[in-house]
């Protein structure tokens, strides 16, 4: 239930599952509040508001700002992105609200393409006490980008400047949204994404459910904090325990439920992973956002960097199946991108150019009823791609995704993940039944890719992650059967096969003086750069690996240089995990190498003989899969 500006914040437990799936709504609708500082001081307050000269004290919402000083909303959180809105939406027009105290000046102001401001309303107050201040602003001069913002300045007095909000006119009816929250035996997390939940009642009165599956083998419910946490949502929590089927399966469940019965009791569904630090205000924008769009559409949140929180993870994306590669920058977006940076002409760091993105991850994304209804539900993919794979076929279909700017969460940083995890088989896999029916599937192409990575990964003595790729190619041609029970026994297989292979451990650092007795023989060697030529690179490493000579007999890599090119000068590596938690140890086998190169080269032909028509059966077999009958089955409930 979405909660005009208008209203006073309403006790979330009024918001029970008895509600209807729309309700009558006021004239304007609350499209995003201004805040001055994030939700926990674990985040930089620059990243809401920046004081440009002078002194102020930035509250969540407020913020009080010294004689001769400004401060202005031109950040990620607390600009508008104007143009996402001209171009998905049918508002013309936005107005901002404001309680003001004091003397000073209030302006918004925009930006276009070029990052050049220019004024759009103002006004000033002298003395005021808690005056409510109402400033409009077309939104029609943002086609290409930009967005809106305020700058709040003060020359002899002191001003206060307190609950902002911008609100745009309100559709006739409104779509009720649920939450899902999948979880997995990340309980503190878990528990923490639901208080802050709890904690910002305003964001929470704008959904209904909040269900929260639970798959783990440590349940929510054995915490003493999920007591309190359950009776601070009160009627609004779901708490469902289902065995383990991964993301695909606990995202699923959500869409399941909320979609159950006659198409006006369904509920647009925001996934949300458990393992987030969640900014609640992504609940009033995405709801917000998706509410108001012309047609129906995917709404995602965007990803920051948990351990780097300054910096936005991608802003647009799409992805190749055919190349098994994901998170590929659209055009124009950011990516790695500092938001407290400055671009080559000392401005902000900001998405001022609308990049349109062809999926969105489900660290926080919010699908639409509608979109369900039309195309089905995720593919029984246990994790990995699942998101992908779902954006795509809405987009076959002619439903669109927005990733919303200025709607983010704080996830773990991809670039701190080792790739040699068991759960790479799931990428390989979902990656091949992806290109199957979203590609032409290219055969040669495809063969050409899986043949270079599997070299590279012989060539740096990652053979444990070779079997993996293999284990995961032989079970894509087995057709879509191996998607029967949803994945789950494929994600206990693979841990078994690679508990085989001694470098998928990892070791803690104190284990070092056991496995090298001698320091001398881990010193740092560094790469000394990405090769030029990396075919020729390759042929000189299958030299030395075929004549059994190495550059290094050993030494430490550090995580950052750890690629093939360089751990393969190497007789025995020790390498630095990419989370930097400990370290895995790489010894040259000639023979695993060559069992591994016949196996493979086998299964290539297999790969080009066969690939074609079992496409073809993933294809004839899509419907079958996603739908409500299958899900059913695998939930073990009633459809």
């Amino acid at each position: 239930m979405l909660q005009a500006s208008t209203d006073a914040p309403t006790d979330p437990s009024a918001a029970g599952t008895a509600e209807p799936a729309a309700v009558p709504v006021p004239t304007r609708l609350l499209a995003q509040r201004g805040l001055f500082f994030g939700p926990s001081g674990l985040v930089p307050e620059d990243l809401y508001s920046v004081v440009e000269l002078g002194a102020a004290r930035r509250e969540r919402d407020r913020v009080h700002l010294a004689p001769a000083t400004r401060v202005s909303t031109n950040t990620y959180f607390g600009r508008v992105h104007a143009t996402y809105w001209q171009r998905w939406t049918a508002v013309t027009e936005m107005q901002v609200s404001l309680t003001v105290s004091g003397t000073g000046r209030v302006r918004v102001l925009a930006s276009d393409t070029n990052k050049v401001w220019r004024i759009v309303a103002v006004h000033d107050v002298d003395g005021a006490r808690e005056e409510v201040v109402t400033l409009a602003a077309s939104v029609d001069r943002f086609l290409d980008g930009g967005g809106l913002y305020l700058q709040l300045s003060t020359e002899t007095g002191e001003m206060t400047v307190s609950d902002v909000e911008w609100t745009v006119p309100a559709p006739e009816r409104m779509p009720r949204t649920d939450v899902t929250i999948c979880t997995f035996n990340r309980v503190e997390d878990c528990l923490n994404t639901l208080t802050a939940l709890a904690d910002d009642p305003r964001a929470l009165a704008t959904v209904g459910v909040v269900q929260v599956v639970d798959q783990g083998t440590d349940p929510l419910e054995s915490r003493e904090r999920f007591a309190a946490v359950s009776a601070a949502l009160g009627a609004q929590l779901r708490y469902v325990r289902q065995p383990n089927l991964g993301g695909a399966g606990g995202f699923t469940r959500g869409l399941f439920d909320a979609t159950a019965g006659a198409p006006e009791e369904h509920s647009d569904v925001l996934l949300m992973d458990d393992d987030v630090l969640l900014e609640p205000e992504i609940l009033v924008r995405l709801t917000a956002f998706a509410a108001s769009t012309t047609h129906p559409t995917i709404v995602g949140g965007q990803m920051l960097n948990l351990l780097h929180p300054t910096h936005l993870h991608i802003s647009a994306e799409y992805a190749d199946p055919e190349i098994l590669t994901v998170g590929l920058p659209v055009q124009g977006a950011l990516r790695e991108a500092n938001l407290l940076g400055l671009d080559d002409r000392d401005l902000p760091i900001n998405q001022e150019r609308r990049v349109d993105t062809e999926y969105n991850g489900w660290w926080s994304c919010l699908i639409p009823a509608a979109i369900v209804r039309e195309i089905g539900y995720p593919l029984p993919l246990f994790f990995q791609w699942d998101d992908i794979e779902f954006g795509y076929r809405a987009r076959a279909h002619g439903f669109p995704t927005v990733a919303l700017p200025g709607a983010g969460v704080w996830h773990a940083d991809f670039g701190w993940k080792d790739w040699d995890e068991w759960h790479r088989y799931f990428n390989l896999r979902n990656g091949l039944i992806t290109a199957a029916l979203h590609t032409p599937f290219t055969t040669k192409r495809i063969v050409r890719r899986l043949g270079q990575i599997l070299a590279q990964n012989l060539v740096a003595m990652h053979y444990g992650l070779a079997v993996t790729l293999l284990t995961a190619v032989e079970d894509f041609l087995d057709g879509p059967d191996i998607l029967a029970d949803g994945s789950a026994a494929a994600a206990a297989e693979i841990r078994r096969i690679r508990s085989a292979y001694p470098e998928t451990v990892v070791h803690p650092i104190t284990d070092l003086p056991r496995d090298a007795p001698d320091f001398r023989d881990v010193q740092v060697v560094r790469s000394p750069g990405e090769p030029t030529r990396h075919r020729l690179t390759w042929l000189k490493r299958v030299a030395y690996l075929a004549a059994n000579r190495a550059p290094h007999r050993t030494g430490f890599v550090p995580a950052g240089d750890a690629h093939w090119w360089h751990v393969s000068l190497f007789e025995r590596a020790i390498v630095a995990d990419m989370g930097e938690h400990g370290y895995r140890i790489r010894t040259r086998d000639r023979a695993k190498v060559l069992e591994l190169t016949k196996r493979g080269a086998r299964l290539l032909r297999r790969v080009a003989a066969e690939g074609p028509a079992v496409a073809q059966r993933y294809r004839d077999a899509e419907p079958q899969l996603t739908s409500r009958e299958n899900w059913a089955r695998l939930y073990d409930v009633e459809k």
